[in-house]
């Protein structure tokens, strides 16, 4: 019988106590008037036995006639008006069982509006967390196996080139001075690369658990731009790249925290170097619009698939082309770029097209009071 028109478990109760207390009355009744109409014929057609004498059935004998239909007629009605009930709760027991043996790709049915609707229900959106978090555990052992890999890699190779050349200039003691110190040279710029990497990880790390604070201060965007831009010449004129800046205003101020800005923006553009350097050009752009001061970092080299620019934040993600010893890396620098931006609570975008590929940077011009700035 179906009850989903009451709405608790305990009113299902209450109702089939009722509805099976009357309908054992009602049949008590009915055994009652049988039990007598069966006595009042034997009696008068002159039958006699131990149950049965002159003035009928004794009644100890009534009484337990009696007491019988009452616990079958309540038993029986109210086990059937229960049933469907007791089914789903034997359901939802075997769910948890399933679910406890690791069966999270089957949700139950949810059939009411009770208690147990409601537990059926958590039921599934508890199955759903614990594979979401299953899931988010893969990825996580996953991106774990990744940065093993990926560290592994990144340090061996400038590693293996120190431990190889100061071992040759250590053991050919025939070395002419301009020689040896050509090698010393190369092996010095690898351990110069190793100790970056090294504070790359390192500064990832503070990052991802939020153990960097911001030293808040002013700074003048344009000037810290033009002052990166001094410092990357090198790379530029070994690269063969021109590079082009743009600005509006002769100076922009902003509050942030310089350190931090300073490697978020040489993040940009070391990779600008490293994806641009075919396009033999580069060019920054930084203007103020409305609250925000935009810098745009502009190279003209791969163009990055659309399927791929959601993900190129993403921490040890590497485009499929970058995977080289001339652009590898530790595949943070873009994920350290983003969180750095997060925590002066602005915004970073990529586009990327024939028209070149752009990393947009969106700062506040003021720190917790945009609405104050004119």
């Amino acid at each position: 019988m179906k009850l989903d028109f009451i709405k608790t478990f305990g009113g299902k109760i209450i109702f089939c106590l009722a509805a099976c207390a009357g309908l054992t009355v009602g049949v008590v009744l009915a055994v009652a008037w049988m039990v007598g109409s069966v006595e009042r014929y034997l009696r008068d057609s002159g039958y006699r036995s131990v149950l049965l004498g002159p003035d009928g059935l004794r009644p100890e004998a009534k009484i337990f006639f009696l007491a019988v239909a009452a616990v079958l007629t309540f038993s029986v009605s109210f086990y059937l008006m229960l049933r469907e009930s007791i089914r789903y709760i034997h359901l939802l027991a075997d769910k948890v069982r399933d679910i406890s043996e690791g069966d999270l790709d089957h949700p139950v049915e949810v059939r009411g509006s009770d208690e147990f609707a409601a537990m059926a229900a958590d039921l599934n959106a508890m199955q759903k967390n614990v594979k979401r978090l299953m899931e988010k555990e893969r990825i996580a052992e996953h991106t774990k196996n990744d940065l093993v890999s990926s560290v592994a890699h990144d340090l061996r190779t400038p590693l293996t080139s120190i431990i190889g050349y100061l071992g040759w200039v250590r053991t050919r003691k025939d070395l002419d001075a301009a020689t040896r110190e050509k090698y010393l040279e190369i092996a010095y710029s690898k351990a110069l690369r190793l100790e970056q990497l090294t504070n790359e990880l390192f500064g990832f790390v503070k990052l991802e658990h939020n153990e960097m604070t911001l030293r808040l201060g002013k700074l003048d965007l344009i000037q810290l731009m033009e002052q990166m831009l001094d410092e990357m010449t090198p790379s530029f004129v070994q690269n063969d790249l021109t590079v082009k800046f743009r600005h509006e205003k002769e100076t922009m101020l902003i509050e942030a925290d310089g350190d931090l800005l300073a490697r978020l923006f040489a993040n940009l553009l070391n990779n600008a170097v490293k994806y641009g350097k075919e396009g033999k050009q580069i060019r920054v752009e930084v203007e103020q619009s409305g609250f925000y001061a935009v810098t745009k970092v502009i190279n003209y080299g791969h163009v990055i698939p659309r399927n791929e620019q959601e993900a190129i934040f993403r921490k040890f993600y590497r485009a499929e082309q970058s995977r080289s010893r001339d652009t590898g890396g530790t595949g943070l620098g873009l994920a350290i770029a983003e969180q750095i931006v997060e925590l002066h609570h602005g915004e970073i975008r990529v586009k990327s097209d024939l028209q070149g590929t752009v990393f947009e940077v969106e700062l506040p011009m003021r720190q917790g009071e945009k609405e104050e700035i004119s």
